[in-house]
């Protein structure tokens, strides 16, 4: 593998661990979106060094976040792999998914603490919290509006860009 290449890859990895990403899943992630062809498992599990079963999960794990296709190659019983060309739809399938997965229940743990803990109104503690939900809903309901449609939020992203 390229230099270059096997640096993003590395890279890649590195920081879907930051967002709580396994980091075989980042790598293949990364490989696949710098491969110019389709690729096998037994391919990817080479390039990467990894296991054919840590590949094979890995690849199921993108397939149900859907940041990756199953294609079939004419005359080739394997299954071939290729990363969502669309770069856009990538990264709004992977904002959906963390907040679905990370913000979504840290939000209602608070909520549930706030509301059902043995917390005094009149403490400090009460008080940086309530603090916390505040700013957590209020981000929550800036997420809604614009993880509600990729086009939409593609459109706020451009007006974003130019403020």
């Amino acid at each position: 593998m390229d230099e270059k290449i096997e640096n993003f890859v590395e890279s890649w990895g590195s920081m879907g661990v930051l967002w709580g990403i396994n980091r075989s899943m980042a790598r293949v992630h990364a490989f696949l979106i710098v491969a110019d062809d389709p690729v096998d498992l037994d391919s990817i599990a080479a390039a990467l060094n990894i296991s054919k079963g840590n590949a094979s999960m890995c690849l199921k794990d993108l397939r149900n976040w859907r940041l990756i296709h199953r294609v079939n190659i004419s005359g080739d019983r394997r299954d071939f792999y290729v990363c969502e060309p669309d770069m856009w739809k990538m990264f709004f399938r992977i904002a959906v998914e963390r907040k679905k997965r990370e913000f979504d229940p840290s939000l209602a743990s608070l909520k549930s603490l706030i509301s059902e803990g043995d917390l005094s109104e009149n403490s400090e503690v009460y008080s940086r919290l309530s603090q916390m939900e505040y700013l957590l809903s209020t981000l929550d309901g800036i997420l809604k509006r614009f993880l509600v449609d990729e086009k939409k939020s593609k459109a706020m992203m451009e007006f974003f860009k130019n403020v």
